[in-house]
C-alpha cells in the first residue's frame, strides 16, 4: 500500500520555522527567502488540511497540531540525516573537511598540519575556521575541533585537551630596566588581551595583586594576533596553554612565573555517528590525539 506522504520539499522549511518560531530565521538557515518559507508552510497546511501556525503581526506560534507534527518531522529528518551520513561514509574520500576556530587553527593546527600530510598524502584537508557550530551534513563537515563545555548533542564528542591560562611573554621581557621576575613586576609591563572568557581581572585576583588596571594594555579580537604580539615582545599575555604550546616549546615564549588558572572550557573532537567508517576521518582523529599527547610531553 503506498504511503500517504506530505509535500516532502515543504518539510525542512516547516521544521526550521517551528524550531526558530520565525520564518525569517528559518529562511536564513536554509539560505532561501522569507517568502519561500511562508509558501512552503502554507502549502503543507493546505495539503494536510490543518493549521500548523497561528500567525501574528510580528510573530508566529505553533498550534497544538503544529507542535506535535513538528516533533515528529524533526525526529524523522534527524534519522534521514544520520542514515545519509552513514550511507556516504563508506565511499572513497580524498578531501577531508575540518571545522575549528581561527585561534586553534592558526596557533596549533596549521603549524603541525604538514606532519599529517606527510603521513597521509592521499588526503587533502579543507579547513573551515568560522568557529560556529556546524550542521555536519548540511555544511559538508567531516570532523570538528570545538572549544567549550562539551555536551554537544547528536554527535560523538571526545575530550582532546584540558586548558589552563597563565601569563606568558617573550624572553626579552626578562631583561631591561624592569625585568619580569615576580607577579608584582607586571605593573611595569603592558597587558595583552584577547577575547577569551578568562581575563586579567580573574588572574590578578587569584595572584592577590592590586594596583594594576586589568583593563589596561592592548586588545585583540583574534587570539592568534594576541599570541603573536606577545612573541614580538609587545607585552604580557594571559596565554591559553594549548594555543601557546608551540611557542613555549620553541622558546619564543616563556612563563615568567608558575601561577595558572584552570579553565572549565576544553577542546573536543566532534564528529557524527558513523563518521569513523571513513578512512580520512579515522586517520585525522588518530593523528590529532597523537599530536596533542606529544605536546603534553614537551611542555
Amino acid at each position: 500500500m503506498p504511503r500517504k506522504l506530505p509535500p516532502l520539499m515543504s518539510l525542512p522549511a516547516f521544521e526550521a520555522a517551528a524550531r526558530h518560531l520565525s520564518f525569517s530565521k528559518a529562511a536564513a538557515e536554509l539560505n532561501v527567502t522569507h517568502g519561500a518559507v511562508s509558501r512552503a508552510v502554507r502549502n503543507l497546511e493546505d495539503k494536510l488540511g490543518i493549521r500548523l501556525f497561528d500567525r501574528g503581526t510580528r510573530s508566529v506560534r505553533l498550534t497544538d497540531a503544529g507542535t506535535a507534527y513538528a516533533a515528529a518531522v524533526g525526529e524523522s529528518l534527524d534519522r534521514i540525516a544520520a542514515a545519509t551520513m552513514s550511507a556516504t561514509a563508506a565511499r572513497p574520500q580524498r578531501t577531508l573537511n575540518v571545522s575549528t576556530s581561527d585561534g586553534f587553527a592558526g596557533r596549533w593546527l596549521v603549524p603541525r598540519l604538514h606532519r599529517f600530510h606527510r603521513s597521509h598524502r592521499d588526503i587533502d584537508v579543507r579547513l573551515s575556521t568560522s568557529g560556529a557550530l556546524v550542521d555536519f551534513l548540511r555544511d559538508g563537515i567531516d570532523i570538528a575541533i570545538r572549544y567549550g563545555a562539551g555536551g554537544y548533542e547528536g554527535v560523538v564528542s571526545e575530550l582532546l585537551s584540558d586548558e589552563t591560562v597563565s601569563p606568558v611573554c617573550s624572553p626579552q621581557l626578562l631583561q631591561g630596566d624592569h625585568p619580569l621576575r615576580q607577579p608584582s613586576d607586571l605593573r611595569h609591563h603592558r597587558l595583552i588581551h584577547d577575547n577569551f572568557r578568562i581575563g586579567w581581572a580573574a588572574w590578578l585576583e587569584h595572584a592577590g595583586l592590586d594596583g594594576i588596571d586589568p583593563e589596561s594594555g592592548v586588545t585583540f579580537e583574534a587570539a592568534a594576533y594576541a599570541v603573536e604580539a606577545a612573541v614580538q615582545g609587545e607585552g604580557v599575555l594571559l596565554g591559553r596553554s594549548v594555543l601557546v604550546s608551540a611557542d613555549l616549546a620553541g622558546g619564543r615564549l616563556l612563563r615568567p612565573f608558575d601561577l595558572a588558572l584552570e579553565s572549565r572550557w576544553k577542546y573536543y573532537v566532534v564528529y557524527p555517528e558513523g563518521a569513523l567508517r571513513q578512512k580520512s576521518v579515522r586517520a585525522f582523529r588518530g593523528w590529532i590525539f597523537d599530536e596533542m599527547a606529544s605536546d603534553r610531553g614537551k611542555i
